[in-house]
């Protein structure tokens, strides 16, 4: 294998998590690559838009883990991947896929990437993102309602039916272990500083 560091990030949903990837994955343009464990929902062509939006999409089985896990080795061996796109719109697999570089940093991030063991141990440095469940549920809405085009209530039902309980009966516990906790994510400039210091160093032992 190559030798990259793979940096997990993790927390509840809203809770800053892509922004401090995006943050860490700038700092170390163009050496940095990232994978999103919610572009690996397991493809439901078999099912009907109804029946899949009915869907627990918090719980660890709508995840091809074994696909990412596989994906993952393959970045470490220094090969490109096609990563698959989620189409939340359609609660379904996109026909395209993304096209991912092998690189010295590796971020994967996802609200349960610790909560899979396979996924947990490929992981060098775990992040786990602290955010207060107010923080997290209004930063979904709008996410949810302005950039995926969902209703009100259909984000309410599915908060309150699978995320709610989910976060805590997988999330959250998921959080012990973590190397380190960041309160509210990318927005954290003194842990953001701390997290690139840290990479830095990790890098040079590389």
């Amino acid at each position: 294998m190559q030798k990259s560091l793979v940096i997990g990030i993790a927390g509840g949903t809203g809770s800053g998590k892509t922004t401090l990837t995006r943050a860490i994955e700038s700092r170390f343009a163009p050496n940095a690559s990232v994978i999103f464990h919610d572009s690996y929902y397991k493809a439901h062509d078999d099912l009907s838009y109804e029946e899949r939006s009915k869907l627990n999409y918090d719980h660890p089985q709508s995840f091809d883990n074994a696909l990412l896990v596989q994906h993952i080795h393959q970045l470490l061996k220094g090969q490109a991947i096609e990563a698959p796109v989620y189409d939340y719109a359609n609660h379904n697999r996109a026909e395209h896929t993304q096209h991912i570089e092998p690189a010295p940093v590796l971020i994967i991030e996802g609200i349960l990437i610790f909560a899979e063991p396979q996924l947990c141990d490929l992981c060098d440095v775990k992040i786990f993102v602290d955010t207060d469940a107010d923080v997290r549920i209004l930063r979904r809405i709008k996410r949810d309602v302005v950039e995926r085009g969902r209703s009100l209530e259909s984000v309410e039902a599915q908060y309150l039916d699978t995320v709610k309980p989910m976060h805590e009966l997988y999330v959250e516990p998921s959080k012990r272990r973590a190397d380190l906790i960041v309160p509210e994510g990318g927005h954290n400039m003194v842990a953001l500083d701390m997290l690139v210091h840290r990479i830095e160093g990790e890098l040079k032992r590389l």
